[in-house]
C-alpha cells in the first residue's frame, strides 16, 4: 500500500486461458452493450475505500451501484471491499484482493466483476486477465443503462458518442483478434492491423456524432433566443434519478411523459408550456437525473441537453424525501450542476414524495427555508410549488404600466417584443399597456411609463 513508482504501469503478462459468458473484454462475448442482455449475469460488485473516504458514503455508493447494475439486467451475487492506502496503479485493488475477488467468482459461478471506483484502461486489462472474466467500473454499467434507456435521435447520439469514446482507450481488449493485416480501399495498405484499423473507424464515427451534436446544440441555442424574445421564463426540473422529475412534469402540464420506478427512466429532455397561478407563462423542462459519480463523459456528452438549465431562469431542485439520504443526492446533483456552470442559477428546493414519509419532508423543509414539500404523485403541495415559483420569477422583473400614443406603433411592437403583456386597453391618449419587463427595457420605455397608475409606484 502507499504510494506505487511513478513509472508507466504495462499490462500485466499472465497469460490465463478459458474463456466466459460475459459482454465486454478479452474474455466476452460478441455483445454491443458492457453487460451481456442475453441472459441475466451474475455480477460481483467490488469497491475500494481510500484513505479519508467517507464509510458511510462509500457504502451508500455500492448500493448504488447494486441498483445500476440490477437496473442494467444483472444479478449482484456477491460484494467484497476493501480499504487502502492508495490506490494500486496496476489493478487497483491489488494483486493479493484480485486473486480473492477471482476465487468468489469463480464458487458462485459470477459472470462479470464490477468496481465501484473508475478503472483506467490498463487497470481494466490487468484484472481482466487475473479475474478470467470481466472487469467493469461503475461507468461502464452507466454507459449501458443509458444506451439501453435513450430514445431520441439526440438522445442516442449522445450516448453512442460517450460509450465510443470510453471504448476507444480499451480496443486492445476487444474480443477480437487485432494480429491480423489488413489492406485495400479504406485502408492504410499492407501492414495496418486490425486494431488500427478499428481505432480508425472509431475516430471517424466520433469525429461524425460530434458534428451532428453541435449542429443541434446551434439549433437549441436558436431555440434559445426565440424563446427569450417571447420573454417566457425558463424553469428546469434537475435532482437525482428517480426522484419524481417526469411525474412532477406530467402533474404540472400533462406531458405524457413515461414514467418508470427505476433509474434514468427519462433521458430526454422534455420541455412543456406551464401557467402560473398569476397569469405568466413559463417553459418548464424536465432533465436526466443525476447519480454519484456521474461519469465525466457522460456530462460531456450532454452537454446540449443539459444547456437547458444552464439558461434556466430557475432550477426546481427535486429530492426523495424518503430517501434514506437525501443529502448525498443533494451532493451529487449539485455537483454536477458546478461542473457545467450551474451552480449560480437560482434554486429552490422541493422535497417531493411526502406520502411516502412526510415526517421526513417536513424535516428537510424546516432545514432549507423557502423550500416546497409536496407529492407529484397525489397532488399535494403543487398549488404552493406553483405560488413559490411565481414569486420567484416576478424578482426577476417589474411590472409597469404604459401609456403609448396611438402613432407609435414602433413602441407598441417593442412592448410586445421585449415584455409580456399582462393587460391591453385603449384611452383617448392611446393605449393603456400593462406589461413586465426586465429592468434594462424598463429605462428604455421611461418616457411612456404612466405616472398616475398604481403599479408604477
Amino acid at each position: 500500500m502507499g504510494d506505487q513508482p511513478t513509472e508507466e504501469i504495462e499490462e500485466l503478462d499472465e497469460a490465463f486461458e478459458g474463456e466466459h459468458r460475459g459482454a465486454f473484454g478479452e474474455f466476452g462475448g460478441e455483445s454491443s452493450g458492457f453487460i451481456d442482455r442475453a441472459f441475466r449475469e451474475r455480477i460481483v460488485l467490488a469497491s475500494v475505500t481510500l484513505s479519508g473516504d467517507n464509510i458511510e458514503e462509500a457504502e451508500a455508493s455500492l448500493d448504488e451501484l447494486a441498483q445500476l447494475v440490477d437496473t442494467a439486467g444483472a444479478d449482484p451475487v456477491a460484494r467484497v471491499q476493501q480499504n487502502r492506502l492508495s490506490p494500486d496503479r496496476a489493478t487497483y485493488v491489488g494483486s493479493g484482493k484480485a486473486e480473492e475477488i477471482r476465487q468468489i467468482s469463480e464458487s458462485l459461478d459470477a459472470d462479470t466483476v464490477v468496481f465501484d471506483n473508475e478503472l483506467s484502461p490498463a487497470q481494466q486489462g490487468n484484472l481482466e486477465k487475473m479475474l478470467k472474466r470481466s472487469a467493469l467500473d461503475r461507468t461502464a454499467v452507466i454507459l449501458d443503462i443509458f444506451a439501453q434507456n435513450a430514445s431520441s435521435p439526440e438522445g442516442k447520439a449522445q450516448v453512442e458518442l460517450a460509450q465510443l469514446r470510453y471504448r476507444l482507450p480499451r480496443l486492445r481488449r476487444s474480443g477480437r483478434t487485432f494480429s491480423q493485416q489488413a489492406g485495400g480501399i479504406g485502408t492504410r495498405g499492407p501492414g495496418e492491423t486490425q486494431l488500427e484499423v478499428d481505432r480508425r473507424r472509431l475516430m471517424r464515427r466520433i469525429t461524425k456524432l460530434e458534428g451532428n451534436l453541435k449542429q443541434l446544440r446551434k439549433n437549441r441555442a436558436t431555440q434559445s433566443k426565440s424563446r427569450k424574445r417571447t420573454s417566457n421564463r425558463a424553469v428546469a426540473i434537475v435532482g437525482y434519478t428517480n426522484a419524481g422529475k417526469s411525474t412532477l412534469l406530467n402533474a404540472l402540464t400533462d406531458a405524457g411523459v413515461l414514467v418508470e420506478d427505476r433509474l434514468f427512466a427519462t433521458l430526454d429532455a422534455t420541455t412543456r408550456r406551464l401557467a402560473l397561478p398569476g397569469g405568466e407563462a413559463v417553459f418548464l423542462t424536465d432533465t436526466v437525473g443525476f447519480v454519484r459519480k456521474l461519469p465525466h463523459q457522460l456530462v460531456e456528452a450532454f452537454t446540449s441537453t443539459l444547456d437547458v438549465v444552464i439558461d434556466a431562469d430557475l432550477l426546481l431542485h427535486l429530492v426523495d424525501a424518503s430517501d434514506p439520504d437525501p443529502s448525498g443526492s443533494i451532493n451529487a446533483v449539485r455537483t454536477v450542476l458546478k461542473e457545467i456552470g450551474a451552480d449560480t442559477v437560482p434554486e429552490v428546493f422541493v422535497f417531493n414524495k411526502a406520502d411516502l414519509d412526510p415526517v421526513a419532508a417536513q424535516q428537510l423543509k424546516a432545514h432549507e427555508p423557502g423550500s416546497v414539500v409536496c407529492s407529484a404523485t397525489t397532488g399535494e403541495g403543487l398549488e404552493d410549488l406553483l405560488e413559490v415559483v411565481g414569486s420567484h420569477l416576478r424578482r426577476l422583473t417589474r411590472t409597469v404600466d404604459l401609456l403609448i400614443p396611438f402613432d407609435r406603433g414602433d413602441i407598441m411592437a417593442q412592448v410586445h417584443r421585449e415584455g409580456e403583456v399582462v393587460e391591453e386597453t385603449n384611452s383617448e391618449q392611446g393605449w393603456l399597456i400593462r406589461a413586465r419587463f426586465e429592468e434594462a427595457s424598463v429605462g428604455r420605455l421611461e418616457e411612456f411609463i404612466d405616472p398616475g397608475a398604481k403599479t408604477n409606484l
